[in-house]
C-alpha cells in the first residue's frame, strides 16, 4: 500500500481487498465464536450431567441405607439405578450403582440378578479396583450359591493388589467349600500376612484357621 499516493486509491484497495477476502474473514470470525460458545456449552452440559448423577446416587443410597425395603422403595432404587445407568453410564455413579443393585438383589434373595449386576459391571468398568472388587462380590455369591468352582475361577481372574487381602481370605472361604483345608490354611495365612504388611481390614481371619485346627496359624 506505500507506492499508492491518494486516500481514493488507498480507500478502492481497500474496498477491492474486502471484496476479496471479507466473507472468509467472516466466517472464521463466526466459525470461533461457535466453536467457543459449543465448548462452554458442552462444558455446561457436562456439568449438569455429574450433578444430575451425583443427585440419583444420594437417592439411591438413601434408599439402600434402609435396613429394610418395602416393595415401592425396592422398585424406586431400582428406576434410579435403571436412570443412572442409562443416562450417566460410564461415569463412576454407574460403576457404584451396579455395586448397590447386586446388594439389594442378595438381600431380597435374587442371587441371579445379583451376578449378572455384577458379571455386567466386570465387563463394562475401566476401574480396575472396581472391576476387581465385584470379581471379589460375584465370586462370593457363587459360592453362597453353591458353585464354588466357578468362585474360584472368577477369583483368579484378576483382582488389584488393593484387594489382595481379601482375595486369599475369600480363596480360602471357597477352598474350604471344596474340601481343599490344606491350600484354604495356606490361603487363610496369607491373608493374616498381607492384612499385617498393607493394613487391609480382613477380620475373621484367624477364628477360621482356629477352625480348621492350624496349630501355627498365628504369625
Amino acid at each position: 500500500m506505500a507506492e499508492l499516493q491518494t486516500e481514493e486509491e488507498q480507500l478502492e484497495a481497500i474496498k477491492r481487498w474486502w471484496k476479496a477476502n471479507g466473507t472468509s474473514l467472516i466466517a472464521g470470525v463466526v466459525i470461533a465464536a461457535a466453536g467457543v460458545f459449543g465448548w462452554k456449552a458442552w462444558q455446561s452440559y457436562q456439568a449438569n450431567q455429574a450433578e444430575a448423577a451425583s443427585m440419583r446416587y444420594q437417592q439411591l443410597l438413601s434408599l439402600a441405607g434402609q435396613d429394610e425395603l418395602e416393595a415401592d422403595a425396592m422398585a424406586q432404587a431400582q428406576q434410579l439405578i435403571g436412570e443412572i445407568q442409562d443416562e450417566h453410564g460410564g461415569t463412576l455413579y454407574a460403576d457404584l450403582s451396579a455395586l448397590l443393585q447386586a446388594r439389594l438383589a442378595i438381600a431380597d434373595g435374587n442371587h441371579a440378578a445379583a451376578m449378572d449386576a455384577l458379571q455386567g459391571l466386570i465387563e463394562r468398568t475401566e476401574r480396575p479396583y472396581l472391576q476387581g472388587l465385584a470379581r471379589l462380590r460375584l465370586a462370593r455369591v457363587q459360592l453362597a450359591d453353591g458353585n464354588p468352582d466357578k468362585a474360584l475361577a472368577t477369583l483368579e481372574a484378576g483382582v488389584p493388589d488393593a484387594l489382595s487381602a481379601q482375595q486369599a481370605n475369600t480363596r480360602g472361604d471357597i477352598l474350604v467349600a471344596l474340601g481343599r483345608e490344606d491350600e484354604a490354611r495356606d490361603a487363610y495365612r496369607n491373608a493374616l500376612r498381607l492384612v499385617q504388611e498393607g493394613g487391609q481390614p480382613v477380620p475373621g481371619v484367624q477364628l477360621k484357621l482356629d477352625n480348621l485346627g492350624a496349630e501355627d496359624a498365628t504369625l
